[in-house]
């Protein structure tokens, strides 16, 4: 698995121009991309149903400017967006790629809204950490597996093949670099060779391949994978193998905020709006405001990996928009109490610890206090009863780092060079979260798995073209 072949010699019975392995956000935008270019594609799929990470999350682009923000009166920029981008990350990505893929943020948004019927809006009623404008578009039911099952929907309605059951075992390239064709693997053991003109690798990174995790994020190598567990990297081994320069290989997105043992992802809108998280000892540990990213570290070094998003019934309200919410309430994940003692009972935490840290809360909210961890708490209301509470668990969700690509998803060589005619997007290709968990803003990972795979599909269909 994940080899490179010599391709001297090599005849392929099928040819398709521009193929994209893949079939998650950004395998699918950029086919629909390369298919606008005048070109024939085809993608390939290991699952049975194209879902992939994508389907694991909420689904949200980050976007600006556009039209949804427009109805809502936001006013925001492409170059304050490329901005917090920046500065979440302390400036590590390379500036101009930012800017970008911040450029082509509020484009791709309503391309996808005019050109194949996506129903965006924008999350209008609560903020992202690190966003200095509500920019965070979605589709209805606020998920993933939605905002899949469109872009399928969409590709399908082109008369794009989308080939399922279909693993790419191996890439067959010349001497050169260049990429010829891949040996897809079937289920029942069976394999076929099928050649291509352009090649763009959009099968996310290696957050289920423990060995390579164990490697490069170690402080990450015993938490839950939330990720889809055919993320084994084999875009990074493919690159190294052409001689790829791999960027930002320590970088990812966690999550401090999955219900367990439900597995669920929580919205960290229960945080944003005025919630808290403290430990098995009724305390909290840190200022949760930072962002949900580098927040999965920190909780996995609290006591059984474990903590308790603390919110209210107006904050569950705001948080019921997402689906995976509203599922998490189905399971029995979201605790109620009309007490702090109540709710202390509940979670089996310590009643006076978590009083004292409703009190300090409180105070600190008030202006009467002050928060021992910096947080602000001037902009949100106090939390009233009924009182709601979730187990959590910190996860990795997925990387961030792969192979280096330009502002069109053409991978560098190390020396500076591209490779010919290989493209990677999403999570195949390093993004713009720089080294560190801290470093995501949220929706950087379909930020980018979406923008550039619009733009590695065109750049794929005028190579062929």
């Amino acid at each position: 698995m994940s080899a490179v072949l010599d391709a001297t010699g090599i005849v392929f019975e099928t040819e398709i121009p521009v193929l994209v392995v893949g079939a998650g956000a950004a395998g699918l935008t950029a086919a629909l991309a390369a298919k606008e270019a005048g070109v024939d594609v085809a993608v390939l799929e290991r699952d049975p149903v194209p879902r992939g990470s994508t389907a694991l999350s909420a689904g949200l682009i980050p976007a600006a400017p556009t039209r949804f923000q427009r109805e809502h009166g936001i006013d925001d920029a492409a170059e304050v967006f490329a901005a917090d981008i920046s500065k979440k990350a302390e400036n590590e990505p390379d500036p101009a790629f930012v800017r970008a893929v911040a450029e082509g943020s509020g484009p791709l948004i309503e391309w996808l809204a005019d050109s194949y019927g996506l129903p965006f809006s924008v999350v209008h009623d609560f903020s992202y950490p690190g966003h200095s404008a509500r920019r965070m578009h979605g589709l209805p039911s606020r998920s993933g597996a939605e905002l899949v099952d469109r872009l399928r929907q969409a590709v399908e309605s082109r008369d794009i093949p989308i080939l399922t059951d279909a693993t790419v075992a191996a890439l067959f390239a010349t001497p050169d670099g260049s990429v010829t064709g891949v040996r897809i693997a079937r289920p029942d053991g069976s394999v076929e060779d099928v050649g291509c003109t352009a090649l763009i690798l959009a099968s996310n990174g290696y957050g289920g391949n423990p060995d390579l995790v164990r490697r490069y994020i170690p402080e990450m190598a015993d938490a839950l994978y939330f990720g889809h567990p055919g993320n084994r990297g084999d875009a990074v081994l493919w690159g190294e193998a052409l001689g790829a320069e791999l960027s930002a290989m320590s970088g990812y997105q966690g999550h401090g905020s999955v219900a367990h043992p439900h597995g669920i992802l929580v919205s960290w809108a229960v945080v944003m709006e005025g919630g808290f998280q403290v430990n098995l000892d009724g305390r909290r540990f840190n200022d949760e405001t930072q962002g949900y990213s580098e927040q999965a570290a920190v909780v996995l070094k609290e006591r059984d990996k474990t903590a308790f998003d603390i919110f209210d019934a107006r904050i569950a309200a705001v948080a019921r928009q997402f689906e995976d919410f509203r599922n998490a309430e189905a399971m029995g994940a979201v605790v109620t109490a009309g007490s702090v003692a109540e709710l202390a009972t509940a979670l089996k935490v310590p009643e006076s610890a978590l009083a004292a840290t409703f009190s300090e809360i409180e105070a600190a909210r008030a202006g009467t206090g002050t928060d021992r961890f910096d947080r602000d708490w001037s902009a949100s209301s106090p939390l009233v009863p009924p009182y709601c509470a979730v187990k959590v668990t910190g996860a990795l969700f997925h990387t961030q780092g792969g192979l280096a690509v330009d502002a069109e998803g053409r991978v560098k060589r190390r020396d500076g060079s591209f490779l010919p005619n290989l493209f990677a997007v999403g999570g195949a290709a390093a993004g713009v979260s720089g080294s560190t968990a801290a470093g995501y803003l949220s929706g950087n990972g379909l930020l980018t798995a979406t923008v550039l795979g619009r733009a590695a599909g065109l750049r794929a269909g005028r190579m062929v073209d």
